[in-house]
């Protein structure tokens, strides 16, 4: 650990996150809080009078509930006061687990209530001690978060959060996903013009510093936010070309619509007459009078599939394939399959999410729990009446999706789930993790398509289908190359797919329901987005209710380009209340601590 001195009065302690100390003696003021305090503070010598918080994240606030005494004063962005004084507000509701298509606020939510004694807003003046500090609102990293300048010994820093970080780059994007006019989980960088915004105040109150929560101290404060604002921009430009969004959302992307730059969006084609289409199902109807289904998310398609049948369109389903894990593709499956007596089939990635689900946090998950009857290995053909059908793993609109190719009747059809539409990827949110990388995510998909050449691409959630043509293959490969390099440049990371990817560390199980006194085993995984070997470490921090501390720190190597796991166990006390827990999870990894980044729910019952 480093502490540097900025003033007389102003250091910062470099650490998991960046911390202003302001001295006054023996006293001292906090600007956001790292555990490894504790031990400096001996080193100092001060007694924390205050401690002022940018935002509400776990990694920034949670050591300060390890504060000795009750003697230190803490203050906090108004708009974020019940994300520390009642984090179990936000756990214990429904909408924040399941069918989640709103991610504000981020569930890097406290586990554990802060007591907090005062609030700020903008415009807030701090007189303490030698300086004044002035509270500016900088929304964009959360919608509440603020920044403080600090006027100590004719200086003049901001102490900034999550803003920026050196060398005009962001540390991840995932946290700016906020929809406008729509839900969080369609706006892909959708909080832009907060982040610029709340980055030309701070450039208006003219710092000579600007201290990150991350790396190092900026100190050309313009020259950064200059950088970090055309960044954005050329990413967002690169993204919106050929977005999905431009077919269903037209006029929030009108500049892109008869932009020459951007990939033209293709005409519909009619599906032929053995296809029927309701809500974000397909019915494909044989010869032999034999129905097979791709999705069901609408308890309203059984009654219309009813329908089909009792009009004699077809005798009985034989089979339901599954696309994606999405609520709106899988909710109505088992009333589906209760009436229609049909086999489930899904790719083995799709598989291990219906079939489990409390295992699993991502948007637009459903609690519906499925039994896949038959899990499909990626490029595995069968023969159902006239049609070959050949299962695909498709990466596409989330890691954990699968596409089908149906020929058949002269046609050969891909029915690509939610990953195309004429106007090009879905790949607007990301928590469905998209990879930026040769060979995978999206580039694996426009690759198989390339190669199958299907003359008609069916997306669910669109009634005719389309195709694209080879100029529009290579325009979408060329644009995901571009886009690598521009989010290179962008994220604080030796490959973009750490800031881009939300989920590169989670627990699996996600959530377990356990007895009181038993033993608790919860795999870390880890995505290791990097082209070397990374030791991975972590530990989980216990509810402060157990009186257990954190557990010692578990470790494995990840193998480039791999996902791997470090297992970590712990025991449930048997005198603890049964109810709901939040166990975070440290991390070490590539050199950085990562406090308290990930997190497992304990569901304890008597």
């Amino acid at each position: 650990m480093e502490v540097k001195t900025l003033s007389s009065h102003l250091l910062v302690h470099f650490g998991s996150i960046n911390v202003g100390i302001v001295q006054d003696g023996r006293d001292a003021l906090l600007i956001d809080f790292a555990e490894e305090l504790h031990e400096e503070k001996r080193k100092l010598g001060v007694e924390f009078e205050k401690v002022l918080f940018t935002h509400h994240h776990r990694d920034q606030a949670c050591g300060v509930s390890l504060l000795e005494n009750g003697s230190t004063r803490i203050g906090v962005p108004e708009d974020e006061r019940k994300f520390f004084e009642d984090p179990a507000s936000y756990w214990e509701n429904h909408s924040n687990r399941w069918h989640i298509y709103n991610f504000h606020p981020h569930h890097l939510m406290l586990a554990d209530p802060v007591p907090v004694h005062e609030t700020y807003r903008d415009g807030d003046i701090i007189e303490w001690g030698p300086v004044r500090i002035s509270v500016i609102a900088t929304p964009g990293h959360t919608d509440g978060s603020v920044s403080y300048l600090v006027e100590a010994d004719g200086q003049r820093t901001v102490f900034c959060g999550d803003l920026i970080f050196e060398g005009g780059k962001l540390w991840e994007i995932h946290s700016l996903q906020k929809g406008t006019e729509t839900t969080d989980y369609h706006g892909f960088l959708g909080a832009r013009h907060q982040l610029s915004e709340s980055l030309e105040k701070i450039k208006k109150a003219c710092p000579s510093k600007l201290v990150p929560s991350r790396g190092a101290i900026i100190c050309n404060p313009n020259s950064a936010i200059d950088a970090l604002l055309a960044r954005i921009r050329a990413c967002y430009d690169t993204y919106a070309r050929i977005s999905a969004l431009r077919h269903y959302f037209p006029s929030l992307f009108a500049e892109y619509m008869s932009n020459q730059r951007a990939m033209p969006i293709r005409p519909g084609k009619p599906v032929p007459s053995f296809l029927y289409h309701f809500s974000t199902t397909w019915l494909i109807v044989s010869k032999e009078r034999a129905a097979f289904a791709i999705d069901c998310g609408d308890p309203s398609v059984v009654g219309e599939v009813k329908k089909l049948q009792a009009n004699g369109i077809f005798d009985c389903v034989e089979g339901l394939w599954i696309t994606h894990y999405h609520d709106d593709h899988v909710d109505a499956i088992p009333e589906f399959k209760n009436y229609f007596h049909c086999p489930i089939l899904a790719d083995s990635h799709v598989a291990e999410v219906v079939e489990n689900p409390l295992a699993w946090r991502l948007p637009c998950i459903s609690p519906v729990r499925i039994t896949v009857d038959r899990h499909t290995k990626d490029g595995e053909s069968w023969k159902w009446h006239e049609f070959k059908m050949t299962a695909y793993h498709f990466p596409g609109q989330t890691l954990y999706h699968g596409g089908l190719l149906v020929e058949g009747r002269g046609q050969r059809i891909f029915f690509a789930g939610d990953s195309f539409t004429p106007a090009g990827i879905d790949d607007y949110c990301c928590g469905n993790r998209n990879f930026l990388r040769r060979g995978e995510g999206f580039d694996k998909c426009i690759t198989l398509l390339e190669s199958l050449k299907p003359e008609l691409i069916i997306n669910n959630h669109v009634d005719q289908a389309f195709d694209f043509t080879t100029e529009q293959y290579v325009f979408m490969r060329k644009n995901l190359e571009k886009r690598e390099h521009e989010f290179g440049e962008l994220l604080a990371w030796d490959d973009p797919n750490y800031g881009i990817d939300e989920h590169w560390i989670r627990c699996f199980p996600y959530e377990q329901h356990v007895l009181c006194g038993s033993d608790v085993i919860v795999q870390v995984v880890f995505t290791n987005h990097s082209s070397e070997l990374r030791e991975a470490f972590c530990r989980a921090v216990l509810p402060k209710s157990w009186r257990l501390g954190a557990t010692k720190f578990y470790a494995s190597t990840i193998q480039p380009r791999q996902e791997g796991s470090v297992p970590i166990s712990f025991e449930v006390p048997e005198d603890v209340t049964p109810r709901r827990y939040v166990v975070p999870i440290d991390v070490r990894y590539a050199g950085r601590f990562l406090p308290q980044v990930a997190e497992a729910i304990i569901q304890v019952e008597s």
